[in-house]
């Protein structure tokens, strides 16, 4: 089986916890975690071949990284190591419908020094997928790099996929982010957004049919807009249409984007759909449909559950949530 690659940044998640009474210091749970790490562990626990390339210190959670994407089965044969930095942190918070927000130590870090004279030399061979999102564009030299994997990986045959994941608390103050958003959706063939993040994408564009017309022009085949539990859109080149997701009570819905991708690619993966291919993926409105729903699944499960790597399930809970909710 072709391999899935997910470029960018590991940190730590550290998750609020309720207090233990009156007049107690709120405390925190380190969870590994970082979006592309995310999709790479969900698409492991999928059963897909995922592999993890970015920059990790060395340092105690550094290792906690390490350790953790190695045991959930997550190649980390593209992962450097450096002295120079730490690694990133983020302390989550959430309210009481699981919506979380995010208080970062990030710059400095480990995840913004890799480059691309990192990237193995094989690292694009029998590639089938290769993920990035936007928290590796914050800064120009770690764009940079993002850019130049995915046009590597192009050049190899393999998909290029961007979840946005946009965190405007990440980026420099006063920093226009569009520049970079743009020539990173424009290099993406399969391209997934929230609800917010495409409202964002509007900005200088104005309608969807703009937006939409911009984005044909460069490499994208299909978009996908998730909004919380409101249906979600897709759109291709030729079509478009809403999918009803699942009902669920979310406590922690910090993975479940992250969760719903990984899904979607490890059965992009799993179906060998190659850039070939495609189109005649995107053409057949049940199999996209079915597609779709399996990534929900996936991301509707990991919003009932507290944590990131640890949120994300299996493929046997993600066939018999589906079974229980046809």
């Amino acid at each position: 089986m072709s391999s899935i690659l997910c470029f960018g940044e590991a940190l730590i998640d550290f998750h609020a916890q309720p207090q233990g009474g009156a007049g107690q210091p709120p405390a925190f749970v380190p969870f590994a975690g970082g979006a592309p790490a995310n999709v790479a562990v969900a698409a492991a626990r999928l059963g897909g071949q995922a592999r993890f390339a970015g920059m990790l210190a060395r340092d105690m959670f550094g290792d906690f990284l390490l350790k953790s994407l190695t045991d959930l089965d997550v190649g980390t044969e593209d992962v450097a190591r450096t002295d120079e930095a730490r690694t990133a942190l983020a302390f989550v918070a959430h309210d009481d419908k699981g919506d979380r927000s995010f208080s970062f130590y990030r710059p400095p870090a480990a995840d913004l020094l890799f480059r691309p004279e990192h990237f193995r030399t094989n690292a694009f061979d029998n590639l089938a997928v290769f993920h990035v999102c936007s928290n590796s564009l914050t800064e120009a030299d770690i764009a940079a790099t993002t850019v130049e994997g995915m046009r590597r990986a192009r050049a190899a045959g393999a998909l290029v996929s961007f979840d946005m994941n946009l965190r405007p608390a990440l980026w420099p103050k006063g920093e226009d982010q569009l520049p970079r958003l743009w020539e990173t959706l424009s290099e993406a063939d399969v391209i997934k957004l929230s609800g917010e993040e495409f409202a964002v994408v509007h900005e200088g564009a104005g309608s969807d049919e703009a937006v939409l017309d911009r984005l044909w022009k460069g490499h994208a085949r299909l978009l996908l807009v998730t909004d919380g539990a409101e249906p979600m859109r897709w759109f291709t080149r030729t079509a478009k249409g809403v999918i009803k997701g699942y009902s669920v009570d979310a406590v922690d819905t910090t993975a479940a984007g992250d969760a719903f991708v990984g899904g979607l690619l490890a059965r992009v993966a799993a179906e060998g759909i190659t850039v070939d291919k495609l189109d005649a993926l995107v053409a057949d409105q049940d199999r996209l449909t079915d597609l779709i729903r399996f990534a929900a699944a996936c991301g509707a499960i990991t919003a009932t559950r507290k944590g990131s790597f640890t949120a994300i399930p299996d493929q046997a809970e993600v066939k018999a949530f589906m079974e229980k909710h046809a």
